[in-house]
């Protein structure tokens, strides 16, 4: 008698140093997956290169007040990740201890099912309760909407910078 197999179910940790060169690569995949076609080919370049470039990514993963976490699948593949730390938007209003969902991302081929939602309600529990900021692309919608429904108002504009390119960025915040 052949026993079935077993599922890993999708797991959900704290990213470690170590991590660091997947999450580099992740990051880099689901920006490009995400926005890549918004961008002349020399801008999407630069800005991975300094975005997501394993320097950068270890720093993040070792500073004590940043915390990331990755979402792995059945097979131990990462397919998603957050990133949350003190908030750096460009908002005259941002307080010293104000808390920031920097980056929230799930491969295309992942995404539905609650992961991004798994995702953020992590990164938002390890945030508690202070003031959280978000900075969510203008023509995001879906992600406009979600974070709306878990409390955040839109409170200001900046122009993000992708290489030569800028977007046009929404500031979010709760509480």
């Amino acid at each position: 008698m052949n026993a079935a197999p077993t599922i890993r179910p999708l797991s959900l940790r704290r990213a470690t140093p170590a991590d660091a060169d997947t999450v580099s690569s992740l990051g880099a995949r689901t920006f490009t997956e995400t926005f890549g076609h918004l961008y002349p080919p020399e801008d999407l370049e630069t800005f991975l290169a300094e975005a997501y470039g394993l320097e950068r990514t270890h720093n993040d993963l070792a500073h004590p007040d940043k915390a990331t976490w990755l979402l792995e699948d059945e097979d131990g593949e990462a397919i998603g990740y957050a990133l949350a730390g003190p908030c750096a938007l460009p908002h005259d209003d941002v307080a010293p201890g104000d808390g920031e969902l920097k980056r929230i991302y799930v491969l295309k081929s992942h995404q539905g099912g609650g992961r991004g939602s798994a995702l953020l309600t992590t990164a938002l529990d390890w945030l508690g309760p202070r003031r959280i900021w978000i900075g969510v692309f203008s023509e995001n919608f879906g992600a406009q909407k979600l974070y709306g429904r878990m409390g955040f108002t839109k409170v200001g504009e900046y122009h993000f910078k992708v290489g030569e390119t800028r977007d046009l960025e929404f500031i979010l915040r709760r509480g």
